[in-house]
């Protein structure tokens, strides 16, 4: 198994031979089998998982979500390794775990009703979905973006799942190359979206490119080294970040200790800073 594969599952809170489940034959992103692990009851969310499961429910903002991904991990990292040009370009298949932060965003937004009911948002790095599919139920006009395709055919199947009609917008696009009108989007949202510094300079000019005058981008991290040299990048930039919101996540994978994710509110620099 690739080291970094195993870095991944790290991030996740499983172990490399969680993944091990894919000797049946199917194709990347395949949901029809089972997996290994818990799955949610008719009734429960998914919690204390110790291995990869591709049906998970959580909850949040007073509902359950049931959503659906890739039928095991280690397939579409092979599948990855296999193409030379995703290879390349390091398309490491985060979309497909729902990580901490991405809880914890689902609770912030639904505190912030009723300041992007109505309103253009956009999902910076939607994966499966769940932070669009929240905004959307309260009310948002979401625009929600992943790099990857396979993550948003996960994204819509998880919409039909749960009802949210109309659903967000999805599309696929690379946040080095927005495909946005600029400064248009008055709200704008993501989990957990960075892992390398490298990510650094594309996310902030994509910031940069696309908030409103008065718009506002929310940024959950849990805590990765990666987000301190964001923060401290932003004045450079003409960003400010502050943190709105903070608070402690139990993951879905059996784990020691809850996550603390932290939510940075970023904005333009007023002139007068």
């Amino acid at each position: 198994m690739d080291t970094r594969l195993g870095h991944l599952l790290q991030e996740a809170g499983l172990t490399c031979r969680d993944t091990d489940t894919a000797a049946d034959g199917k194709a990347p992103g395949d949901v029809s089998g089972s997996a290994p692990g818990t799955p949610p009851g008719n009734d429960g969310e998914s919690h204390g998982l110790t291995a990869y499961t591709p049906r998970i429910a959580v909850r949040a903002c007073g509902r359950l979500w049931r959503l659906q991904r890739a039928a095991d991990l280690e397939t579409l990292w092979n599948a990855m390794l296999d193409d030379p040009q995703d290879f390349e370009d390091e398309r490491l298949p985060y979309w497909t775990e729902l990580w901490p932060s991405s809880i914890a965003l689902c609770r912030w937004l639904e505190q912030r009703r009723a300041e992007i009911a109505g309103q253009p948002c956009l999902d910076l790095g939607c994966g499966l979905g769940l932070t669009a599919l929240v905004g959307q139920w309260l009310g948002a006009r979401v625009l929600a973006m992943d790099y990857e395709e396979d993550a948003l055919r996960f994204a819509s199947l998880n919409a039909r799942h749960n009802g949210i009609l109309p659903p967000p917008l999805w599309t696929v696009m690379d946040w080095r190359q927005p495909a946005v009108r600029p400064r248009s989007i008055v709200r704008l949202w993501g989990g957990d979206i960075m892992y390398e510094k490298r990510f650094v300079a594309p996310v902030m000019h994509f910031l940069s490119h696309v908030l409103a005058g008065d718009g506002a981008a929310w940024v959950a991290e849990p805590g990765r080294g990666v987000y301190e040299a964001f923060l401290q990048a932003l004045h450079g930039g003409g960003l400010e970040g502050r943190r709105v919101f903070s608070e402690r996540v139990e993951p879905l994978y059996a784990q020691p200790v809850p996550v603390t994710v932290a939510v940075w509110e970023i904005r333009r620099r007023s002139r007068s800073a």
